[in-house]
């Protein structure tokens, strides 16, 4: 509101009759007041007498006014980390590289055309330089907690890409990083549900005619690649021209637009760009040095400052051997309880295996509800599974076949794509034959694809972005046990024997990660360990290794993303005793699941999130004291129901 606003309240003016002029010069009088034409001799004798009276008193309010204006940092250092929120994403849509990975995917610009020559490069340093300039500049220290979260996840998300461009160059030595930047782009255009309208249809043709320039940033940025990488990226390509071709082919009758045409010549450069690349790496394979491990100090600054964990690589393998210990145990023991029990039997069909998974995902979403375990909007739309489309089969090696929609998707069912049922499946395959619903409990309802579903609502727009696989893959897999102790396998005991056969691959996930990164173990020692280990087919446990190898950090987020929220429950139980409101601790963690826990528990408990790790010492102390709040603290937010081929490492 104006001063001018302010005064003709005050003196309860008509706006029509008034004016408020501002003063052309020092000199003039602070306040002038124009009367209008229409006013009589008396009118104006009377409101100049009102004037006189009210003067004083407008003034006074107008003060008010300025003060509150002057005594709101806060306000506008909200506004400015909302400024800096929303240039940072827009830029890092445009610049972030591409992953195999479902859970990072974002939404991107129309026909973008991404670049990693030296000169971006150089411009992405630059930019970052400016983002934590503007990050560092902002106090926090006198905002309310929400708002302390809110900041600490800008500078996660900033301090990730200061990981790829310093820490995890993967840009100059892993030559798996330009198959990803070539492929994934075409992979994710095309995995939404049909149709194919015009936009979507030019985005592929954009994507497509964009791999030569990758590959031409690549054999110039890989001055020393790796042998283990190069190996990788060599076999992924092996039959890259075929693939292309049949995707082109069998894509090509949905698209729509004016410039269709241009999709075939593309292709064929795109293939012989990929297949030139090969035989480069194949040239030079012999002569290549192996992978150097990302160093213990790289590796916890990953820790620290990107994903927000409050543990040591020490610490995360002693808790993977805790973990590892007690599902090995679980699992034996319920193996011995079923041992006379048959055993479960893939479904016999495609189409009976897509129709039980649809029947279950309704169970379960029913199951939740009547469990009082998580609100499920009634509004959300259902994870699906459908048979895979032939544009896209022989493209499972270049990202994880199924789609969680987007912000601007939220009507959308999300999808898998499923193969048929082979003789040698897949480890997460050959478990979701015999029963689909691990896979939709992890995946699906009440996991990846119901977090984020509710995070893009997130009424907060900075809690709508991904920052680290910590949150997100902790939930996944959290929600494994918490159904399995509510009891939603209780009709299937193999099943169970699956959930905790689950567990055992995760907890050895953190201690692969650790020593990959710290170079207590190889790729091929990985493989082999996890192999004989889970155990799982080697194929599969090849693939984890590599992708384990290539993204220091992201094997150890399922385990511990589920211990914090383990602890973040019992702390939170404890604390409030009996008031304790086990549905609303879920909707709290569920609609805030991109935020790392360690800042979710800080917001919860009402403690500053701004030195790290110190909220879990002072929550764990406060349940001591025998506190029976049952909810956050007032200046935190209540946990209120939100309104309504290369495998991915489940």
């Amino acid at each position: 509101m104006t001063a001018g606003n302010i005064v003709q309240r005050e003196l309860n003016l008509p706006p029509t009759r008034f004016q408020l002029h501002r003063p052309s010069a020092l000199t003039t009088p602070p306040l002038s007041l124009k009367l209008a034409p229409s006013f009589t001799n008396r009118q104006e004798g009377s409101l100049l007498r009102k004037v006189r009276k009210n003067t004083v008193r407008a003034i006074v309010v107008t003060g008010v006014a300025v003060m509150a204006m002057c005594l709101a940092p806060a306000l506008r250092a909200q506004d400015s980390l909302e400024k800096l929120s929303t240039d940072f994403w827009t830029w890092r849509a445009e610049t972030a590289p591409f992953n195999d990975d479902d859970i990072p995917r974002m939404e991107r610009p129309a026909n973008l055309k991404q670049s990693w020559s030296a000169a971006t490069l150089t411009k992405q340093r630059a930019d970052l330089t400016a983002f934590e300039a503007r990050y560092k500049k902002l106090d926090a220290t006198k905002w309310q907690v929400p708002q302390q979260v809110d900041y600490r996840l800008i500078g996660s998300a900033i301090a990730r890409v200061r990981w790829e461009l310093d820490y995890n160059k993967r840009y100059q030595t892993d030559a798996t990083f330009y198959v990803d930047q070539a492929m994934s782009p075409i992979v994710q255009t095309i995995l939404p549900i049909p149709p194919f309208d015009k936009a979507r249809s030019g985005n592929l043709i954009a994507s497509v005619q964009n791999v030569p320039s990758v590959i031409t940033d690549a054999e110039a940025n890989l001055q020393r690649p790796c042998a283990p990488f190069a190996k990788l990226a060599i076999e992924s390509l092996t039959d890259i021209r075929t693939q292309l071709w049949d995707m082109a082919h069998d894509v090509t009758p949905q698209l729509k637009g004016d410039n269709l045409q241009e999709l075939s010549p593309a292709v064929e450069r795109a293939a012989a760009s990929l297949e030139s690349y090969r035989e480069w790496l194949k040239q030079r394979v012999a002569t290549m040095p192996p992978c150097s491990p990302i160093g213990r100090d790289a590796y916890t600054f990953f820790l620290k400052n990107v994903a927000l964990y409050p543990y040591s690589p020490d610490q995360l393998l002693e808790i993977a051997s805790q973990e590892w210990a007690r599902a090995v145990s679980a699992e034996e023991i319920e193996h011995q309880r079923n041992s006379e029990l048959p055993a479960l039997k893939p479904y016999p069909t495609l189409d009976d295996q897509l129709q039980a998974t649809a029947n279950l995902e309704s169970a379960v979403r029913h199951f939740l509800t009547r469990q009082e375990l998580l609100t499920v909007p009634l509004d959300m739309p259902h994870y699906t599974a459908k048979p895979i489309p032939t544009y896209l089969q022989g493209l499972g090696n270049f990202g994880e076949l199924d789609d969680f929609t987007g912000p601007s998707r939220l009507t959308q069912d999300a999808v898998r794509w499923t193969e048929k049922p082979s003789l040698n499946p897949g480890y997460f395959e050959g478990a979701s034959q015999r029963d689909p619903r691990p896979l939709i409990v992890h995946e699906g309802v009440p996991g990846h694809y119901m977090q984020l579903w509710l995070s893009w609502k997130n009424p907060d727009p900075i809690r709508r972005h991904y920052y680290d696989s910590g949150a997100n893959e902790g939930i996944g897999f959290y929600a494994e046990e918490m159904m399995l102790l509510a009891g939603l396998f209780d009709d299937s005991p193999h099943t169970r024997e699956m959930i905790y056969n689950f567990m055992r691959l995760r907890a050895l996930r953190v201690e692969v990660d650790v020593k990959l990164a710290l170079g207590q173990m190889n790729n091929e020692q990985a493989a082999a360990y996890l192999a004989k280990s889970v155990p799982m087919n080697p194929k599969t446990a090849q693939a984890e290794a590599a992708l384990f190898a290539t993204q220091p950090g992201q094997a150890i987020s399922y385990q511990t993303g589920k211990i914090q929220i383990m602890k973040f429950l019992a702390d939170a139980r404890a604390k409030a005793g009996d008031k304790f409101d086990l549905k609303a601790f879920h909707d709290f963690v569920w609609s805030n699941g991109n935020v790392p826990i360690e800042l979710q528990r800080a917001e919860w408990f009402g403690d500053s999130p701004l030195a790290p790790a110190a909220a879990l010492t002072k929550a764990t102390s406060a349940t001591a004291h025998g506190n029976d709040e049952a909810a956050p603290k007032k200046k935190a937010p209540a946990a209120a129901a939100p309104t309504a081929a290369k495998p991915k490492p489940n």
